[in-house]
């Protein structure tokens, strides 16, 4: 994770929640709502979006045109917008958007913002429970119904006590889900479709692993930098970087990180 000047890390981190405070209105204006509907962005099969994304990324691209208009923006719904410094803010305003069709409340708002080397700060927010995950200067917490609460990951365990989420029982390719049921068959207990949240629960302490395949930069560069902030790792399959997305293991600390990297690594 880069370092930031404490200053503008304190900068950057406003920003981000000022983003996040942006984009839930606009999200639970549709969530739930009987008019919400969504269009399909993929020919072969379903990759929805809904009005909800549009308008959360709308918001918070025009409150960094006020804050921070000389950096880039990467996002989702509305592409790359180059910027003048070395920062990029990352948004995914649905995390999430089949969740958010089926009105389930694990969808989230991703916020990241970093350098080429990847996310210094990061965001995930769950509007409707009003719970929000933060990782910035070397710290991560969690605001909710709970209060405030700093978060760290969970303490080294062999993989058979594990807890493994994953969105989708059809992880990847044919190959790589084959690799991600070699550790699910090792795991004490495997749990599907939670997307972002689950690697908030990581960050929370609450699981062992998230492991997921085909992703974008805006898909983990949020939860990257939340896990990271609490003591965990986020790489790819291989041990690289994984800030640039593709096949991506989130892991509570490094010795569940290496027993589960020895089942993955393999994979071509």
């Amino acid at each position: 994770m880069p370092d930031l000047d404490p200053a503008l890390t304190d900068e950057l981190t406003e920003t981000a929640l000022a983003l996040a405070d942006a984009a839930r209105p606009e999200t639970l204006r549709w969530f739930r709502s009987d008019a919400l509907s969504a269009d399909n962005k993929e020919e072969a099969g379903f990759d929805p979006v809904t009005q909800a994304d549009r308008d959360a990324e709308a918001a918070m691209r025009r409150v960094l045109a006020e804050r921070r208009p000389s950096d880039a923006i990467l996002g989702e719904e509305y592409g790359h917008s180059s910027g003048s410094t070395c920062l990029t803010w990352v948004l995914d305003p649905v995390d999430g958007t089949r969740a958010f069709l089926a009105g389930a409340p694990t969808w989230g708002v991703l916020i990241a913002v970093g350098d080429a080397a990847g996310p210094s700060i990061g965001v995930i927010d769950q509007p409707y429970i009003g719970e929000r995950f933060v990782g910035a200067g070397g710290r991560a917490w969690s605001v909710g119904p709970q209060g405030q609460r700093a978060l760290a990951t969970r303490a080294p365990r062999p993989l058979a006590e594990a807890t493994l989420l994953t969105t989708f029982p059809e992880v990847g390719e044919p190959d790589e889900r084959a690799a991600f049921q070699a550790v699910a068959r090792q795991a004490r207990l495997t749990r599907y479709g939670l997307d972002c949240y689950a690697y908030a629960l990581v960050a929370a302490g609450q699981v062992d692993l998230v492991i997921e395949a085909g992703l974008q930069a805006y898909d983990i560069q949020g939860p990257m930098a939340v896990v990271q902030a609490a003591g965990g790792i986020v790489s790819d399959w291989r041990g690289n970087p994984a800030h640039e997305g593709g096949r991506v293991i989130a892991a509570a600390n490094a010795r569940i990180h290496a027993e589960a990297l020895a089942l993955l690594r393999d994979v071509q």
